[in-house]
């Protein structure tokens, strides 16, 4: 079922999730695409297949109301405008009406043309019911990332409350539609640039107001645990030892690997290996840095050392990953 947030006051985590976010936008980065302005009239559905290699789809409602399915008992999602859906593991949905039976077939007179940089879909030449913004997301990071498989199948997050958070999120959806309407020039680079940032944004109401069930959110949600996963965030290099994180975590030793295991069924060291070759993954991705020069920003004292830690946890070398990557 999918998580719904209603955003109250901007709040977030004692430990401050906005900076634990900052250190681990290398995880959270994504390449928005831009897909489809949706203006529908009356009766109608548009069904959205399974995403593959790491794009997650979203759409931003920003008039009426609609219904989403995806797929299942139980796992009907109303949206109204205001609302942001994201499917961060790229699942097959159906998007109709309110009032459409999900069994309904059309055919629903669905005309496609380009406006700007996105297709305009309707169904209708009058004003519309329900309209919304499709488009999708590609993390950069693999599909095992730490961050990525923690998140739920599906995030609604609710900008209609008159709240803190709520007027940036509308001020976010409303740049974006106007931007895809305008088509001016520069366009395209400014809704990619907004679009991340509302998913960021997205992911720190999740963070702040839901807290996560495993892994590496349930460690960051975790008010003790939050602060020895920051500090290893700001420093991945540093030959950490299990007193200096547990005086980051004000805990014991023995309680900082009991609340590790408990939360993320990992001890502290282990995690922070698995932190350190996804940062290492990212950076060989997103720069052209030397394999040597990575491997000592992640703290490893030796090439030969990071490239066989980084082949038994991914299945290649370092290098390997560095072309792998490069179409993308």
């Amino acid at each position: 079922m999918a998580e719904r947030i209603n955003i109250e006051g901007g709040r977030v985590s004692p430990f401050g999730t906005a900076d634990i976010l900052s250190g681990l936008a290398p995880l959270l980065r994504v390449r928005p695409e831009l897909r489809d302005l949706c203006r529908f009239g009356a009766q109608w559905a548009a069904g959205h297949a399974a995403e593959r290699d790491r794009w997650a789809p979203f759409h931003l409602v920003t008039q009426g109301a609609c219904v989403v399915d995806l797929g299942g008992p139980g796992r009907t999602v109303p949206l109204s405008a205001g609302d942001v859906l994201v499917l961060p593991h790229g699942t097959a949905h159906v998007m109709r009406g309110s009032a459409t039976p999900a069994d309904a077939h059309g055919p629903f007179d669905i005309r496609s043309r380009p406006v700007g940089s996105v297709n305009l879909k309707s169904n209708t030449d009058r004003a519309p019911e329900t309209e919304f913004i499709c488009g999708r997301l590609r993390f950069e990071a693999a599909p095992g990332n730490l961050v990525l498989a923690a998140l739920p199948d599906a995030i609604v997050v609710s900008a209609a409350d008159d709240t803190a958070e709520a007027p940036r999120l509308r001020m976010l959806m409303t740049a974006i539609q106007d931007e895809i309407e305008s088509a001016r020039a520069g366009s395209e680079a400014i809704v990619t640039d907004l679009a991340s940032a509302l998913f960021i944004m997205v992911v720190r109401i999740h963070l702040s107001r839901r807290g996560p069930d495993s892994g590496l959110l349930a460690l960051l949600a975790h008010q003790r645990l939050g602060r020895a996963v920051a500090a290893m965030l700001d420093d991945p290099a540093r030959d950490w030892t299990l007193d200096e994180l547990a005086r980051c975590a004000n805990a014991s030793r023995a309680s900082l690997v009991r609340m590790f295991r408990d939360t993320a069924q990992r001890s502290p060291v282990s995690f922070l290996g698995e932190l350190r070759l996804e940062l290492a993954r990212r950076r060989l991705s997103a720069t052209a840095l030397p394999v040597a020069t990575i491997a000592g920003e992640v703290g490893y004292e030796s090439e030969s050392a990071f490239s066989r830690a980084f082949q038994r946890r991914f299945g290649m070398r370092p290098g390997e990953a560095r072309t792998h990557a490069a179409p993308s």
